[in-house]
C-alpha cells in the first residue's frame, strides 16, 4: 500500500494525469494514513469528549442551582418576599442575560486571553467557558420545566411536612425532567459541537488536529470531511442514548 501511494504521489507531483480513484487514494492516504495521522484525529476526539463531559457537568450544576433559586424567588407568596433571595435572583438574571446575549467565541477569547491569560491548560479553560455558557441555557430550560409543574404539587409536598428542597427533589423535579429532557438533549448536542470553538484559544480538539494536517498536506477537504463525519457519529450516538433514556422514562410512566 505504501509503495502504491509513493508511486501515485510521484505521478501527482510530476503533473502526470491521474484517474479519479488514484487522486482520491493519494489524498486520503495523506490525510489519514501517512505518518499515522489517524492518531491525531483520535487524540482530538478524546479531547473533544473530555471537554464535553466536563462542560456538561459544569453546565448541569450551574443550571440546576440557578433554576432552583430563580424558581424559588418567582414562587414566593405576596407579602413574604425574601430580600436576600431577591438580590441573588437579580444577580443570576444578569448572568443569564450576559451569557445568552454575547457570542460564545467572544466568551472564549475573554476567558482564554484575559481572565486566564497566564494559564496553559487551554482545554480546561475551554471546558469551563463552555460549561458556564451552557449553564445559562440549561437554567432557563429547567426553570421553564419547573414552572410548568402545577403549583399544587409544591403545596402538597409542603403540607406533608417536606422542606422546600425536599419537595423540589422528590416531587417537582422528577416531573419536570420528563418534560425538559428533549430540550436538554438538544442543548447537550449543541455543546458537543461547540467544543470545536476551543480551537481559537489553543484547545487541541478535532478541528485543531485537522488544521495541523491541512498545514502539512495543503489539502483541506479530506481532513475537514473526516472530522465532520466524526462529529456526526458522536451526535448520532448521543441522540440514540437520549432516545433510549426517554423510552425508559415513558415505560416507567405506564407502570
Amino acid at each position: 500500500m505504501a509503495e502504491l501511494y509513493a508511486q501515485w504521489r510521484a505521478m501527482m507531483l510530476s503533473g502526470e494525469a491521474m484517474s479519479l480513484w488514484q487522486s482520491f487514494y493519494v489524498r486520503f492516504y495523506q490525510a489519514f494514513i501517512e505518518a499515522d495521522r489517524w492518531k491525531q484525529y483520535l487524540g482530538g476526539m478524546v479531547t473533544t469528549l473530555y471537554t464535553t463531559a466536563m462542560a456538561l457537568v459544569i453546565g448541569i450544576l450551574i443550571g440546576v442551582i440557578v433554576a432552583v433559586i430563580r424558581t424559588a424567588h418567582d414562587q414566593q407568596r405576596p407579602g413574604h418576599r425574601n430580600p436576600v433571595l431577591g438580590v441573588v435572583n437579580f444577580i443570576l438574571k444578569i448572568y443569564v442575560t450576559v451569557i445568552r446575549g454575547t457570542p460564545m467565541m467572544v466568551q472564549l477569547l475573554i476567558m482564554g486571553m484575559v481572565i486566564f491569560a497566564s494559564s496553559r491548560n487551554f482545554t480546561l479553560v475551554g471546558a469551563l467557558t463552555l460549561g458556564i455558557n451552557s449553564g445559562a441555557y440549561v437554567s432557563e430550560i429547567i426553570r421553564g420545566g419547573l414552572m410548568a409543574v402545577d403549583a399544587g404539587q409544591m403545596e402538597a409536598g409542603r403540607s406533608l411536612g417536606l422542606h422546600y428542597i425536599d419537595t423540589m427533589r422528590f416531587i417537582v423535579i422528577p416531573q419536570a425532567v420528563k418534560a425538559i429532557l428533549p430540550s436538554l438533549g438538544n442543548e447537550f448536542i449543541v455543546l458537543l459541537k461547540d467544543t470545536s470553538l476551543i480551537n481559537v484559544i489553543g484547545g487541541k480538539e478535532m478541528l485543531y488536529a485537522a488544521q495541523g494536517i491541512i498545514s502539512r498536506t495543503y489539502e483541506a477537504m479530506y481532513p475537514l470531511l473526516g472530522i465532520a463525519l466524526l462529529y456526526l457519529i458522536l451526535v448520532m450516538i448521543f441522540s440514540w442514548l437520549l432516545g433510549r433514556f426517554e423510552r425508559r422514562l415513558r415505560q416507567s410512566d405506564r407502570r
